[in-house]
């Protein structure tokens, strides 16, 4: 029998990507790939890539520059792109990259096995179509060996909503639902490999139609799985939060108080200009009637400076939502054209206006964060046991709020959500002891 090739997958952007990549690995292994996390020990790299952050695409040219002298040292070494950034490039990529063997988008690496032959016989292979058959039905079953206790799931791809400054929708199409029943299967599977929290994923995972009660049923078929003690759902948008999802989460148990629910800014003038179709009127609206159902939650959001035509008074519109909510978590970012998007059409923003802004809110997201933080200190809270800690004795794990917590606890907890009363509260993570 033939050694295993080495499989090494470089991961950027969302969690979906993360999803991504497993299953990318899992399609190789039919090719007697095993993955490996050394690049230099590698006979393919797979660089799955992201369109969302600055200068995205730049950013994977110059690792594939690096990785040339890689392949000088092995000519036989095969290396793809994959993921939004092959979708948006195509082409494109080999034509500056002559390193790349194969580039292909993320609706169609359930063809990666036929691309590797193809690659492994001397061709180029290129594939960033938006193929009819569908690649989880094409994707070989998931493998029963023993997962981490936390595990993404992919429930819905694409979108339909086309903001002004989003790829989305030109590199992951438009929005496509798994079937509930399928989903349910893949859930239970990974339950029965050790599973016992599941984070839905979806570039609009609320728009979710597989089911026919949309992405609540979804969530309270999930809830009646033996051994499935969390479920999370990411990232959603304000319009698509119907009531049965609202209700969901002041009733299921095993529906965590954590939402993610973008909003980009506070001003209705750029909000229209973005193409959000909802209000900070609309969005504040929502925010009471999601807090009234579960008191507790805790929100976070995505917001974008700078964008075209902002002015002094808009970004204080965004600094006053942000007082409003007090949000716990939030991830904020400079405006940066993506070509083919209208917004990228419009005069920009100088940058020197659009660092000062992003520095400033991200002082106010640092308080708000750092308050939540604080306030949990005495409270009981549920954490997920996922890996040891770098001390000794030490588990980490998150809390029902998403919180990273370490503990003093027995190995044996791995896996187990345990009650853990916070003592102290740090930047990133939080400090507590096991409850008896």
């Amino acid at each position: 029998m033939s050694a295993p090739r080495k499989l090494f997958v470089k991961t950027y952007g969302c969690q979906m990507n993360v999803y991504d990549s497993e299953r990318m690995t899992e399609a190789l292994g039919t090719e007697g790939y095993v993955a490996t996390d050394r690049p230099e020990d590698a006979d393919m790299i797979l660089l799955n890539t992201c369109h969302i952050r600055e200068k995205a695409a730049e950013k994977v040219y110059s690792e594939l520059g690096r990785m040339k002298a890689l392949k000088e040292v092995n000519p036989n070494l095969k290396i793809g792109v994959a993921g939004c950034v092959a979708q948006a490039e195509g082409a494109e990529i080999m034509r500056r990259a002559p390193v790349v063997d194969l580039v292909v988008g993320p609706q169609s690496y359930h063809r990666l096995p036929a691309m590797d032959r193809a690659v492994q016989g001397g061709a180029k292979a290129l594939d960033t179509d938006f193929p009819e058959d569908d690649k989880f039905d094409t994707l070989r079953a998931r493998p029963k060996t023993h997962r981490a206790p936390a595990a993404f799931l992919t429930v819905q791809e694409g979108c339909d909503k086309f903001c002004a400054f989003c790829v989305v929708p030109y590199t992951r199409g438009a929005e496509v639902s798994r079937p509930a029943d399928r989903v349910l299967h893949e859930a239970r599977d990974l339950v029965d490999a050790g599973v016992a929290e599941i984070t839905l994923l979806g570039q609009n995972v609320n728009a979710y139609h597989g089911h026919e009660r949309g992405l609540a049923g979804l969530i309270w078929d999930l809830a009646e799985i033996d051994g499935l003690k969390r479920i999370r759902f990411t990232t959603s948008h304000p319009n698509d939060m119907d009531d049965a999802l609202i209700d969901a989460h002041g009733t299921c148990e095993k529906l965590m108080p954590y939402l993610h629910l973008p909003v980009q800014s506070g001003s209705d003038r750029i909000l229209k200009a973005m193409n959000r179709k909802h209000t900070a009127g609309s969005y504040l609206k929502l925010v009471d009637r999601i807090r009234a159902a579960r008191p507790d939650l805790m929100l976070s959001s995505d917001f974008i400076v700078g964008f075209p035509g902002e002015t002094e008074a808009d970004f204080e519109a965004t600094l006053d939502l942000i007082r409003t909510v007090e949000f716990g978590q939030a991830y904020s970012f400079k405006y940066s054209t993506r070509p083919g998007t209208p917004a990228a059409e419009k005069p920009q923003l100088p940058e020197d206006v659009m660092v000062d802004r992003l520095a400033r809110l991200q002082t106010l997201l640092t308080q708000q964060q750092h308050k939540v933080q604080d306030d949990m200190v005495g409270r009981t809270v549920g954490v997920l046991f996922e890996k040891p800690g770098r001390i000794a004795g030490q588990m980490i794990g998150k809390s029902d709020y998403l919180h990273a917590v370490y503990a003093d606890a027995p190995s044996d907890v791995l896996g187990q959500v345990r009650a853990v009363r916070i003592t102290t509260a740090g930047p990133n993570s939080l400090g507590g002891v096991l409850v008896p």
